[in-house]
């Protein structure tokens, strides 16, 4: 089939409770992949939506007092609007399995794998966890849990139609293996390969004494299986059955993103029924990590959930987009603590972006009289121009193999070269010497020119920001394509309007002081270490990983402060370290501990001894 559609999915979420920041993650990552094919000039088909049948939607319901479809109707408006609409997800589909184009498809697919003899009626004896509607072998559970959420099975026998998924077992381990690319990251593929290779059984696909389901076709006292109807989401939504054009152009999708609990769930059983069917399986299938609360993973049972709409209704909705995109490196774990958000505001967006455009325009009113000088390509060093070039090809690479992460990373590093670039050409100091007044102007249009390249290059990630920064510029009409990115396009005459900071720097209010005891502090136990070996953490701006000899072995310890020192200036260096702090997982690298470091006005200084120390000397 024909594929000119570049088709993105999200997985579709389950709306017993409203969702949560961790659900918002996904969704802005693929909201910004599919803005970022979008400037590029490809027709884009992306899909969200809501997974509306099941057991738990049932009980959640009668909880409430509520009819089951109440429930939903109520919940995935809320999903809808205010969160999506606040979120800026740019959706071309939001596809509800309650509606009736999906039942259509549902029995449409059950009956087509009965007929061919993939479906068949039997009896199921086994375990089933009711959170994650998921049946289970004994073989299969963990400590007598669930192995998905590690919570309570329940024993379940009923009769069953069931999905001859072991019939297609080296089928999908051959598809796997010749098809790299198919999972990612490779962690993931790994894991699955494994899971099919300690042999695939056959899945219970319906459940009796349940209303609340798509009732399987010819048997009415049978509803299809929450997972069997969810999956076949991503047809309905291409135009199977309903819009055979449609569907020719979109299928098969280029990028299914989901968290890493249902990985399995969308490369094994997923792609297996759309073999038995006779369709293309999907080209890319995305299992990203969690967003953290401390060491948890978010979740609406356990209570432990961040409400993004607060976040937005207080930071504004381009610091949480800008947040959950840049902090969690795409396919690992982050942890989302609210001052890492603030420490992202005030040090990326207000002091790195906000003060480039605000440092710019002002230079341009004051050297220029508002009005963006014409480039003189004899007075340009080029600097600027070499960094956006290689920018460009840094985002447009990231961004189509999924590190959108990476992508955000490279645009951060133009902002700060285009910072010093101010301090290393001085414009007030040119503006004092008439005769350098070409030497100025190339300045001040190289400035202007990387300021509305960024507006481009942050045009996918961002909703509100890059449209700020073009009317700050003098520039009215939004970006359309990112092409527009090349350096060297900044229309003539145009004349600047200085307005409010992009973002405000967020001022913490000073608490008074939680006093400790002598007895708190001598629970610390800090030590004189020597730093071994240190690297660049890869995808992170300010990380480095550091092996540092604390007297008894060595441990990995990643810290925050790239910005100030470079890796090869820290061998052989003393520092002094918190030893006894617990591990915590950093861009999926175990650090063991903290190193102590003062800052002051930006400025950071690595706390270390005057004279050497012999390593392992207690700090006191």
């Amino acid at each position: 089939m024909g594929n000119p559609v570049w088709y993105v999915t999200t997985p579709i979420y389950y709306p017993s409770e409203d969702l949560h920041v961790g659900h918002a993650y996904t969704t802005v990552a693929a909201d910004a992949l599919a803005r970022f094919h979008r400037l590029l000039g490809e027709p884009v088909w992306f899909v969200t939506g809501t997974d509306e049948h099941g057991q738990k939607i049932a009980k959640s319901a009668e909880k409430a007092g509520m009819s089951p479809r109440q429930l939903v109707d109520q919940i995935v408006g809320r999903i809808q609007d205010p969160l999506w609409a606040r979120l800026g997800i740019s959706y071309d589909d939001f596809i509800r399995t309650t509606e009736p184009r999906h039942y259509q498809v549902v029995q449409s697919i059950f009956a087509q794998l009965r007929d061919k003899g993939d479906v068949y009626k039997g009896v199921y004896e086994g375990w089933y966890c009711l959170p994650d509607e998921s049946f289970w072998t004994e073989s299969k559970l963990v400590d007598g849990k669930c192995p998905d959420c590690g919570r309570p099975v329940e024993r379940v026998q009923q009769e069953s139609y069931f999905f001859r998924m072991s019939r297609y077992q080296e089928d999908m381990i051959e598809y796997i293996e010749t098809h790299p690319d198919f999972i990612q990251p490779i962690s993931r593929k790994n894991e699955m390969l494994a899971f099919l290779r300690a042999g695939l059984e056959d899945l219970s696909i319906s459940r009796t004494g349940l209303k609340w389901g798509i009732p399987v076709p010819d048997d009415p006292d049978h509803v299809i299986y929450v997972w069997f109807d969810a999956l076949s989401n991503y047809l309905t939504a291409a135009g199977y059955l309903s819009n055979p054009e449609q569907f020719s152009r979109t299928w098969p999708p280029d990028v299914q993103l989901v968290g890493k609990e249902i990985v399995r769930f969308h490369t094994i059983i997923w792609p297996i029924m759309l073999m038995a069917l006779g369709l293309p399986l999907p080209r890319h299938v995305f299992g990203h990590g969690w967003v953290l609360l401390g060491d948890t993973k978010m979740s609406k049972s356990r209570g432990n959930v961040v409400d993004p709409l607060t976040l937005i209704e207080k930071y504004g909705v381009d610091a949480v987009r800008y947040y959950l995109l840049k902090e969690v490196p795409f396919g690992s774990d982050g942890n989302y603590t609210e001052d890492a958000l603030i420490l992202r505001i005030n040090v990326d967006l207000a002091n790195d972006l906000g003060n480039l455009l605000s440092r710019t325009t002002a230079m341009i009113e004051r050297f220029a009289q508002g009005v963006v000088p014409e480039l003189d390509v004899s007075q340009d060093n080029g600097v600027l121009a070499a960094e956006v070039a290689r920018v460009y090809r840094t985002v447009e690479s990231a961004m189509k193999n999924l590190q959108i992460s990476d992508a955000l990373q490279a645009i951060n590093e133009l902002v700060r070269v285009a910072n010093k670039y101010i301090e290393d050409q001085q414009p007030w100091a040119l503006a004092r010497q008439p005769e350098l007044l070409p030497r100025l102007n190339a300045v001040l249009y190289n400035l202007a020119e990387v300021c509305r390249v960024l507006s481009v290059l942050l045009t996918p990630f961002l909703v509100e920001t890059p449209q700020k920064i073009r009317q700050q510029l003098g520039l009215d009409m939004p970006v359309q394509a990112y092409r527009e990115a090349v350096f060297g396009g900044f229309p003539k005459d145009i004349r600047v309007r200085r307005g409010q900071p992009l973002f405000p720097r967020i001022e913490l209010t000073a608490a008074e002081p939680e006093w400790i005891t002598l007895d708190d502090f001598q629970k610390i136990d800090l030590r004189v270490g020597t730093i071994r070996h240190a690297e660049v953490v890869s995808g992170a701006d300010r990380l480095l990983k550091l092996t540092v000899f604390d007297g008894e072995r060595e441990r990995t310890i990643v810290s925050g402060i790239r910005a100030t020192y470079q890796p090869e200036d820290l061998i052989d260096k003393q520092v002094v370290l918190v030893a006894n702090l617990k591990p915590v997982k950093l861009r999926g690298i175990l650090s063991e501990g903290m190193l102590l470091a003062g800052s002051a006005e930006g400025v950071l200084s690595i706390v270390a001894p005057i004279s050497p120390l012999a390593e392992g000397a207690r700090v006191k």
